[in-house]
């Protein structure tokens, strides 16, 4: 049984077919460019390939309520080519196969959790920093949906006492993305993660903020694991420090076997880098069984 799988990104189209084991069997990547251009490239390269369903994890903000006249749509992002898009019924109309849609990032922690760092726990979070962040939601089973969806990249941090950075999100002066993303760093720093390397400022400051979030993360979701994934966490050298950071914010106010363990409760992603197609496969599954 063959399943489609669309990785939905700002910057890129991963369009991929895979089987029921999560098994990549072929894959592609096109330029997001205009609806215009690029869903009949979408639609072109799945037409013809006997898929028995699709998968979409997809940027947003998305409307993900079913009830929703709005359902499937692409909503108030700022790409404007595709504010108010419906993705879903576009794709839909023309391929004629069942549709799951979630967002990008709860795609790769279905992924994960499927197949990867978080399998058999039933609640874990997989974190995205890169050209933005997102936090994807495994609770209970199941994805968390709620109002809309998890943003949680836009959680509200406290300033390092050494950072004079003004923020890079147009929203929030002082939120995850507008202070740890990959454009963040560059804008204070004046060059890309990859060429930092070495700044040991750079890696405490950065550890400083992801650390504040993944802390109110634990305090308010309580998941068995935490996944970080995205350009940034390539930098390997700051997992020892978010794990520090995060111990000395909790305090010993959480006592738990994982948290003890905070080598095995933050750990990087497991999927080499596939566990969002990977987890668009999972979405297909799921709708076909729905």
């Amino acid at each position: 049984m063959l399943f489609g799988a669309l990785e939905a990104g700002g910057t890129k189209m991963v369009l991929a077919i895979g089987n029921e084991n999560g098994e990549i069997l072929e894959q592609v990547s096109i330029p997001t460019e205009t609806p215009s251009v690029t869903i009949p490239k979408i639609i072109d390269y799945f037409k013809g390939k006997e898929i028995t369903a699709l998968g979409i994890a997809s940027f947003g903000p998305i409307d993900l309520d079913k009830k929703s006249k709005t359902y499937g749509y692409i909503t108030s992002t700022p790409k404007l080519a595709w504010a108010n898009y419906d993705l879903v019924g576009n794709i839909k109309s023309a391929l004629s196969v069942p549709i799951g849609f979630d967002t990008d990032v709860n795609g790769s922690a279905l992924g994960e959790a499927t197949w990867g760092s978080t399998k058999g726990l039933d609640s874990s979070i997989y974190i995205t920093i890169g050209t933005g962040v997102g936090v994807g939601v495994y609770q209970n089973g199941s994805l968390l949906h709620g109002m809309l969806h998890p943003e949680a990249g836009h959680v509200l941090l406290s300033k390092h006492p050494e950072d004079k950075f003004e923020g890079a999100c147009p929203y929030h002066p002082n939120c995850l993305e507008g202070l740890a993303s990959g454009p963040s760093i560059e804008k204070r720093w004046g060059k890309k993660a990859v060429e930092l390397k070495d700044r040991a400022e750079v890696w405490e400051m950065e550890a400083y903020y992801i650390a504040q979030a993944l802390a109110g993360y634990i305090l308010t979701i309580s998941p068995h694991r935490i996944v970080l994934g995205g350009g940034v966490m390539h930098q390997e050298q700051l997992f020892p420090l978010i794990r520090r950071k995060v111990t000395e914010l909790l305090n010993g106010y959480i006592r738990t076997p994982q948290i003890s363990d905070m080598d095995n409760y933050i750990v990087p992603a497991a999927l080499n880098d596939n566990q969002g197609i990977m987890g668009c496969i999972q979405l297909a599954k799921m709708e076909l069984q729905n």
